[in-house]
C-alpha cells in the first residue's frame, strides 16, 4: 500500500497553557518525533505547524491563517504534498511524476503510542470505500488517526472551500464511507491537558496551572 502522511502539529495548545504538544518529552524524544516514527513507512510526509527542525526529506507547511482549525491545517498539508509531488527530486534531479499517493494517513502530534494503531490501520487489507478511520475500545472514530483514500480527502475538502477555516475533522469528512478499524487499546490515548501528560510521566512547569 502506498501512502503520504500529515502529521498536524500546530494547534494552541490552550488546555496545556499554550505549551506546544509537539515538543513535549517521553523519554527524550518529541511527541512530534514519535509521530514521525509512525509515518516512517510513507512515502512523503508532512508536518503542518510553526516552524520547527525536521528531518531531512520531511516536508513542512502552515495552514493559512495559523490556528485555523485541524481541518485548515489538513487542506494544507494535502496542498503542500500535491506540489512536492508535482516538482523535482532536489537529491536526483529527475521530476516527479506527479502521481499522489493513493491513501493519506492523518496523524495527530499529541498520540504517544499512535505507532501500534498506524501498524494496525497498514496491516489491515487496503480499504475499497474511502478509507479506514482508527477505532478506540470505547467505540469511539479517532478521525486525526486514519487512511484516507487521497482522492476521496481531497475532494472532500475542495468541497469545502472556504468555508473550511474553523472545521472540525469530523465535519470534513461526514460525507465520506469510512471503514472502522479496531486498534490496540491506549494506542489512541492523546494528550491535551498537564493530567494526561503526567501520566506519560511528563512533569509539567513549576508555574503552569491547569487550563479548564
Amino acid at each position: 500500500m502506498n501512502f503520504d502522511a500529515i502529521v498536524l502539529a500546530g494547534g494552541r495548545s490552550s488546555r496545556l497553557g499554550g505549551e506546544p504538544k509537539s515538543g513535549l518529552e517521553i523519554g527524550g524524544r518529541t511527541l512530534l518525533d514519535l509521530a514521525l516514527d509512525a509515518t516512517a513507512r510513507a512515502r512523503r510526509t508532512v508536518v503542518v505547524g510553526p516552524p520547527t527542525p525536521l528531518p531531512n526529506g520531511v516536508l513542512t507547511t502552515r495552514e493559512d491563517p495559523p490556528f485555523g482549525g485541524p481541518a485548515s491545517a489538513i487542506a494544507a498539508g494535502i496542498g503542500a504534498l500535491a506540489a512536492a509531488g508535482a516538482g523535482t527530486d532536489t537529491e536526483t534531479g529527475t521530476e516527479s511524476s506527479g502521481t499522489p499517493s493513493d491513501f493519506t494517513l492523518l496523524l495527530a502530534c499529541d498520540l504517544p503510542h499512535a505507532n501500534q494503531a498506524v501498524d494496525a490501520l497498514l496491516s489491515a487489507p487496503a480499504p475499497e470505500n474511502d478509507g479506514a478511520v482508527a477505532v478506540d475500545s470505547e467505540g469511539r472514530r479517532q478521525h486525526l488517526l486514519g487512511l484516507y483514500r487521497t482522492a476521496s480527502i481531497a475532494a472532500a475538502v475542495r468541497e469545502r472551500g472556504s468555508d473550511i477555516h474553523g472545521m472540525s475533522v469530523r465535519a470534513l469528512v461526514e460525507s465520506l464511507d469510512l471503514t472502522e478499524r479496531a486498534v490496540p487499546p491506549g494506542s489512541t490515548a492523546d494528550i491535551d491537558t498537564w493530567i494526561d501528560a503526567e501520566t506519560f510521566g511528563i512533569t509539567p512547569p513549576s508555574n503552569t496551572k491547569e487550563c479548564p
